[in-house]
This record gives structure tokens, sequence and C-alpha cells, in this order.
């Protein structure tokens, strides 16, 4: 990925030199297992361990050579080691290293993950009871529809990143699964215990049947939960943006002294943080899709997937990360202007209060048809007029509610009358 969308925690996690360091110790791990039963020296893991770290312009100079980048590396690790290097990847296929190093990086990566949801979580619910309060209109189809609060809004992005934190806690699960069982799984060469002893030390679980590989559908779980966080941040982000439309005006992107929203246009200020995260969305679905055609295999493995891998797998994860930044930076630093949503729902004139209205002539003793089509009526009157609705019903003759009546209808308190079982919920929720 580029740097641009990079944060540096998470390029570390996915840098050559993590990988490397990576492959140097499931193999020291693989040696300290067959010391415990007695074929590899004892001395020969610490020697691993303790070799210098293969140097990644060194290993692409010898790939040069083998063109295998795993024999590459043990030629190097091997030759690096005074005594002992022909124990290096004693029993093991390239696999075994390469997916169990693999699994160490991702539950590295799913930790990384997790807190930046966490702390994304914590901005939007304190946001949330900060705004529970701040009524605004409510809105379906992109038509006004009835009153809500922008905390009430803010509530359902939370729950969201909750259910988004237990999904990313799942894919940790299943991809925190190492393998050594060899060329097509059967353990021919090399006993499970060796293979306990590289899971426990790396903290996986180990893959309970493998072929060459540990199964794709893993990654694929992986993949598509990160594609499904950025599509809750791309919805976030695609109403952050629709509120910053210059006809509504509700919130805004904090912009920094010195910022210029166009090179062209000097009064422009973009929700451009809003379409970044947007944008970032539909790489990560991109991802997701490669993780699945990565299922099908042939037979104990190809390496159809590998290139792939090398790919979606880095990128996808650090650009999860930088958009889960990039996110609760909006939110935090988000601009509400409680005015104008005041001024907005003002503007409906009144005809977000028509479910009141219904129900109130339908208690009075009218069928619900015959209520319904006098509020419609008035409400179309209303929208085309730019008069006010409440006041046509009080002029209605076939609406037979008192003006205290009326004044108590058109009230917004009693939308949110109720709303506060929802904080309570949310009060509750500790990721």
């Amino acid at each position: 990925m580029i740097d641009r969308y990079s944060r540096p925690e998470m390029k570390l996690v996915w840098s050559e030199g993590r990988r490397l360091e990576m492959f140097q110790e499931v193999q020291a791990l693989a040696a300290e297992g067959w010391a415990k039963l007695g074929v590899v020296p004892a001395q020969v893991a610490n020697a691993i361990r303790e070799a210098p770290p293969v140097d990644p312009v060194a290993m692409a100079e010898r790939e040069a050579v083998t063109h295998h980048d795993v024999a590459a590396f043990v030629d190097l690790l091997a030759g690096s080691i005074p005594e002992g290097g022909e124990w290096v990847h004693y029993g093991l296929t390239s696999s075994d290293m390469i997916d169990t190093a693999q699994a160490a990086i991702l539950a590295a990566s799913c930790d990384q993950l997790l807190s930046r949801t966490r702390t994304l979580f914590d901005v939007v619910r304190r946001r949330a009871f900060e705004h529970q309060s701040t009524v605004m209109v409510g809105r379906t189809h992109g038509i006004w529809a009835e009153p809500t609060s922008f905390g009430l809004k803010l509530a359902t992005w939370a729950f969201e990143l909750e259910r988004t934190y237990q999904r990313l806690e799942a894919a940790r699960r299943a991809v925190a699964v190492g393998k050594i069982s060899g060329a097509v799984g059967t353990y021919a060469h090399v006993p499970p215990s060796v293979e306990d002893h590289v899971c426990r030390g790396l903290g996986l679980e180990v893959e309970p049947a493998s072929t060459q590989v540990i199964s794709r559908d893993r990654h694929s779980e992986y993949l598509n939960t990160l594609a499904l966080l950025g599509a809750s941040l791309e919805r976030f982000a695609t109403e952050i943006r629709n509120l910053q439309r210059s006809e509504i005006g509700e919130v805004m992107e904090a912009f920094a002294e010195g910022q210029k929203g166009s090179s062209a246009m000097p009064h422009k200020r973009n929700p451009v943080r809003s379409e970044n995260v947007t944008g970032l969305a539909r790489l990560l679905r991109g991802y997701a899709q490669v993780g699945l055609e990565n299922v099908a295999l042939w037979h104990e493995r190809d390496i159809s997937h590998s290139s792939a891998e090398r790919v979606v797998l880095p990128d996808a994860s650090i650009v999860a990360d930088f958009a889960l930044a990039r996110m609760t930076d909006v939110i935090d630093r988000l601009v509400v202007n409680a005015d104008r949503m005041a001024a907005n729902l003002e503007s409906t004139g009144g005809l977000v209060f028509s479910q009141r209205v219904l129900l109130a002539l339908v208690e009075s003793g009218l069928s619900r048809d015959a209520a319904y089509r006098t509020v419609q009526r008035n409400a179309m009157t209303a929208w085309e007029e730019g008069t006010q609705l409440r006041d046509l019903l009080d002029a209605d003759p076939e609406v037979q509610l008192s003006s205290t009546t009326l004044d108590h209808l058109f009230d917004t308190s009693a939308f949110l009358r109720n709303a506060e079982a929802v904080f309570e919920r949310l009060r509750a929720v500790e990721l």
C-alpha cells in the first residue's frame, strides 16, 4: 500500500523485516520441538534464534538464483549458523513456515484493528451522549420523515462498531492458526508434537486438518470482515457527506487553519476526509473478492492464491487501519450545527408531525383511511404552498382536534420520549 494511506504501526506489522523475523522464529521453534524429541541438538534452536536477521536485499539476490523465496531464506539462515545449519527447515515444507508465520502476522494485524475499532467506538459513543437531545430532521429516501436526534443517529453507529469488533474477534480466531504438518498435511516427516510446540510458541491454535496449506476460507473470512468494516465506515462517511451538503449544512468536517478546500474556489469547504474513507471502502470490497477466489485451490494446493495474498492481505490490513484512524479523527472533531438542525426542522412546515396527527385522528373516531387522506391532503397543500401544516389542520372542519391538542401533537419532545432506552443499552456496552 502507498505511504499516503499507511500508518506506521500497521506498516511495521506487514513489513518485510517482520515477515523474515517471523520466518526465523518458526524455524527456531521447530528446532526446539525437534530437540525435545532428541533429534536436533538442543543448541541449534538457540543458534537459529540468535543468528543475524536475514537481510531482505541479500534474500532477493539469493532468490534470483534459486527462483524460490523460501529456499533462498533457508540457504541464508542456514549459512549464517556456524554449526547446525543443516537442521534448519528439517522436516518442514515451505507452507509450514509461510502460513504459520503469516498467521502470527495476521493475529497482530487483528490486534491493531481491534484497538482502532475500540477507539472509534469510544469516540462515537461519547459524541452520541453529547448530542442525545440535539433534535434534527430524520430522513428516509432522502425526504423528511420524523424528528430524531443526532445522538440517536450516532448510537446506531456505535452499536454497529460493537458488532464490527465482535466480527474482528471472530476473524482473529479464524486466522490465528498454524500448521507444521508437511507437504500434504500427513505429518509424514514431522510429528504433531513439533507443530504443537511451534504454534504454542507463537500464540496460535493448530489447524486441525490441513493440506499443504492452511485452508483459505480463514483468510477469506478475515478479508470479508474488513470489507464489512469498510462498509460500516462508508455508511458513516456517506451520512456526514450528505449532512455537510450546502443545502443541509447540519455537520461539517473540521477545517484546519491554512487548509484550502479548492485550488480554484476559495469558498469551498469539502468533506474530503469522509470522501476518502468512502473510496477506501471500495478497495476493501475488492480485496474481499480476491479472498473468496483464493479458497478453491487444486488438490492439496496450488499457488494461485500466493501472488494475490502478497498484495491483498497487507494492503487490506493497512487500508482498514488507516480508514479507522481517519474516521475516528473525523467524528472526534466533527462540527455539529444544532441551530441549522433546528432551522431545517422548522423549514418542514410541520410535515414531520403528520403521523402524530394521523394517530390522533384515528383515536378520535375516524377510520385509518379517512384520517390518512385528511392529513395527506393538508400535508400536500402545506408542501406545495409553503404553509404550515398545523394552521391548515386547525382550519379544516374535518379535523376535530382542539388547538391545545394540536400544540401537543406538534411538540418535538414527544418523538424522543422513549429514546432513552437506546442510550441505556449503549451505556452497558464495553469493548
